[in-house]
């Protein structure tokens, strides 16, 4: 069973964090906390993908976000308040709040960019795994973009009859944003303001695992983002963007690698 909480990150939002423990044979390794991705929350990207209950069986504690603007935290509607920069920076002073020394991270798509740049900030990360993204990440600042299209899809987030959405990729998310209930409001304002510029991969010192679909066109050209990272390693799972992370191996190769 998970308990749900909030804290107020260094700008006033209130951050829900979901934390559950095992029923037995906990380990002795840190908790694993989750970051899920763009317009879902915390039961979409990790709960009902099976993700929590494998890494439940294994003994693993979790502790999982729902970032500014999804699920249950607070859902401002000015693009000042958001970005995957700021949201990494609600991870690391969650740590803070729960006094933890040492997590396991994992990320997917949004969540990974938060991840990777909370890992390339922080020492305290000691395994990484990001899911969802690809190349484009290791050339952001050069102006290369993560292929998407972020005007065409605020635009869509906010149109008032989503019939008049003609971009097919803004329609999709569009459909996945009212699938989930989320505030279209506030999830425009974060696409106004994702990442833009350089990460700096090379100053992740936790050893990473990234996981993309075999049918994910958001995580193409993943060998030149495992080429930036210092130690990294690749595993491709079945799937596309959104149901890669459902597939059993993406679990698998997960918990087997936050094990080591």
């Amino acid at each position: 069973m998970a308990t749900t909480q909030r804290f107020a990150a260094g700008d006033g939002i209130e951050i829900a964090y979901h934390e559950y423990d095992p029923d037995q044979g906990e380990s002795e390794l840190p908790p694993v906390m989750l970051h899920h991705g763009f317009a879902a929350d915390t039961v979409t990207n990790w709960v009902s993908p099976g993700v929590v209950d494998a890494l439940l069986g294994a003994g693993r504690s979790v502790i999982s976000v729902d970032a500014r603007g999804h699920g249950a935290s607070d859902k401002p509607h000015d693009p000042d308040h958001y970005g995957e920069g700021r949201m990494s920076a609600d991870l690391l002073e969650l740590l803070d709040e729960l006094g933890l020394e040492r997590v396991d991270l994992a990320g997917y798509s949004m969540g990974a960019i938060v991840s990777a740049i909370a890992a390339s900030r922080d020492g305290r990360i000691r395994r990484l795994v990001i899911g969802g993204i690809g190349g484009r990440i290791a050339r952001l600042g050069d102006g290369t973009t993560t292929g998407l299209d972020r005007s065409a899809i605020a635009a869509a987030l906010l149109a008032d009859d989503p019939d008049t959405v003609t971009d097919p990729s803004a329609r999709a998310f569009r459909r996945f944003a009212d699938s989930t209930g989320g505030d279209r409001l506030a999830l425009a304002a974060q696409m106004k303001a994702a990442h833009t510029s350089r990460i700096a991969l090379g100053e992740i010192a936790a050893p990473t695992l990234l996981i993309v679909g075999d049918r994910d066109p958001l995580a193409d050209d993943p060998e030149a983002l495992v080429t930036a990272i210092p130690d990294c390693r690749l595993q491709v799972v079945p799937g596309d963007h959104l149901d890669a992370v459902a597939a059993a191996e993406f679990s698998e190769a997960l918990v087997g690698f936050l094990a080591g």
